[in-house]
């Protein structure tokens, strides 16, 4: 990879790769190579501003700057009186170094830039700002210099919206061949061809496709010491590479299959291995879930609120005639409770409406162990025909933790950003990212075995909450010349789906360590030591004195 960087012939290289295998370190050595040795003008793109700050402070100025002399005796120290640099912008001797968020249209006007670097594309924005897509607004930087140079590096993320992936199919596609020391044929490293016994990761082994001979660590060391790099496709201007967690001279095999086997049933988790490990795209093969199969999933309580349950929250969905609300319980490792969805219907423009809300949200759930449990937490849609009446309430019972919440669409979102006060209630608004709860919703539905992540029923929810529950399903559009994924319905109702995120929106504010709680709850009693009963004494009665509204009133 390293040797493409200084190919005059390569004029864009592409680096599609798992995590921790070294991506940040080639933008680094081309930023130390450039500095030293070929003073040029450098832009460095980040998905955000804030980790702009973090890459320049971490990895440039502690990092690269400092354990290199030669490096730092051209850069100066931004707290020298006369640097001229800041953490954002860096001068040497024939050359500068910048480094700007995606989301920060501003730091991407107008300036000649010959070395483009860009880190984790597909954690970037689609569009900085209103101005459009700053990968393209980037590279227009660079069209004033022949010997220009672009570096795109990044971890996929979901099959058929991953910048990264799509850049790599445009290229030349390099794959890392690696000899078999027993019949030295070169093949791609595999994950097909990772095998274990008795589910004991540490008998991992590497099954060589040609002689079907078993590689340990050593064998799979020497291959990846000895291998090469080979183009799928014609070149034309574009070098590409590919290169997974089993390559890695730091992790064995044993710690991918350790990973694996812990979260090869939990969809949501293995989205995160397959992007983090093996460095490719995650198909979800089953988008659409189907309602019955989750309806033969209901369950009898008990009557009461399970023992399992640690606190609840609750998600409530406003529309023009009515409020809906579910109400789940959280137990250890994320494993969720449906209590009850309920629909209050009444004009929400009037304070009767309210009022019953008030009564649901307030009441104290029972558990099947003698528990009293209040909801801990909720989240109100604001989204609708009744914005400032969902202001009005969330901001008088604030101290009850109700919150008010409004969906943003798009991937990459956290499922809660910082709250806001912009808006003419002065209420906290809390930005909602829908399609990322929304994920992690379909992909928990679809956990079959008890545990972490799984999502219980109650045997008192009917049939429509199904059918609502699983009435979006995700397609991919272009959008602005790019693919986009999004949600869409699949029904008129939604509302069962709407509450979910909102009650998911409301664990994560509140942030409370469910497994920490569960802990404490599960240690023994102690007892209380019998201490004797101490009569309490009544004080004498003593006369105020002195005047004055303070005095008389002490």
């Amino acid at each position: 990879m390293m040797d493409a960087c200084s190919d005059p012939k390569i004029k864009e290289i592409v680096i599609m790769a798992g995590a921790q295998l070294g991506k940040s370190e080639v933008l680094l050595n081309i930023i130390g190579y450039h500095i030293d040795n070929d003073p040029s003008p450098i832009l460095m793109l980040q998905p955000t501003e804030s980790m702009a700050q973090a890459f320049s402070k971490d990895r440039i100025a502690n990092g690269l700057l400092r354990s290199t002399p030669c490096l730092a005796g051209k850069v100066k120290d931004p707290r020298a009186r006369d640097s001229n640099n800041t953490t954002l912008h860096k001068i040497f001797p024939g050359g500068s170094l910048s480094l700007v968020g995606a989301n920060s249209p501003a730091g991407l006007a107008s300036r000649p830039i010959r070395i483009l670097l860009v880190d984790e594309l597909d954690r970037a924005p689609a569009s900085a700002g209103s101005e459009g897509d700053p990968l393209n607004l980037a590279k227009k930087r660079t069209s004033t210099f022949w010997n220009r140079r672009i570096v795109i590096v990044s971890t996929p993320t979901n099959k058929g919206a991953s910048r990264i992936e799509e850049a790599y199919l445009n290229s030349d596609q390099r794959k890392y061949y690696v000899p078999c020391q027993h019949c030295k044929e070169y093949q791609v490293l595999a994950w097909s061809n990772v095998k274990w016994t008795d589910s004991d990761p540490k008998t991992a082994r590497y099954l060589c496709d040609c002689c079907g001979s078993l590689w340990d660590e050593s064998d799979r060391r020497w291959s990846v010491r000895n291998g090469e790099w080979r183009a799928q496709k014609e070149f034309k201007g574009i070098a590409g590479f590919h290169i997974s967690g089993m390559y890695s001279p730091w992790t064995p095999l044993a710690d991918g299959v350790t990973e694996f086997l812990a979260v090869k049933k939990n969809p949501e988790q293995l989205r995160v291995w397959v992007n983090t490990y093996l460095g490719e795209s995650y198909e979800d093969k089953g988008e659409a879930i189907d309602h019955g199969a989750l309806n033969d999933r209901r369950e009898d309580f008990g009557g009461g609120i399970p023992d399992e349950v640690i606190f609840m929250t609750c998600g409530v969905d406003v529309q023009d005639n009515r409020l809906e609300m579910s109400v789940i319980g959280w137990g250890r490792d994320f494993e969720a409770y449906v209590i009850e969805h309920k629909t209050l219907y009444g004009d929400p423009s009037t304070p009767q409406l309210w009022t019953t809300l008030d009564s649901q949200l307030f009441k104290m759930y029972e558990a099947n162990d003698g528990r009293q449990m209040p909801i801990r937490a909720t989240c109100v849609d604001s989204g609708g025909h009744f914005t400032n009446t969902v202001y009005s309430y969330c901001k008088k019972h604030a101290g009850r933790r109700i919150f008010a919440i409004k969906g943003v669409g798009g991937e990459g979102r956290g499922i809660v950003g910082r709250p806001t006060k912009n808006n003419i209630g002065k209420c906290p608004l809390f930005p909602v990212g829908v399609d990322t709860a929304k994920d992690l919703v379909f992909a928990r539905l679809r956990i079959q075995e008890e545990g972490a992540g799984y999502i219980h029923f109650s045997h008192d929810l009917d049939d429509e909450y199904f059918l609502q529950l699983t009435a979006e399903k995700v397609i991919t559009k272009y959008h602005r010349g790019f693919k986009k994924r999004m949600y869409v319905k699949t029904r008129p109702r939604n509302e069962a789906l709407d509450c979910m995120v909102y009650s998911i929106a409301a664990y994560a504010i509140i942030n409370i360590d469910v497994n920490s709680l569960a802990d404490r709850r599960d240690l023994p009693e102690v007892e209380e030591p019998v201490n004797q009963r101490v009569e309490p004494v009544a004080k004498p009665f003593v006369p105020r004195t002195g005047s004055g509204f303070v005095n008389s009133w002490r």
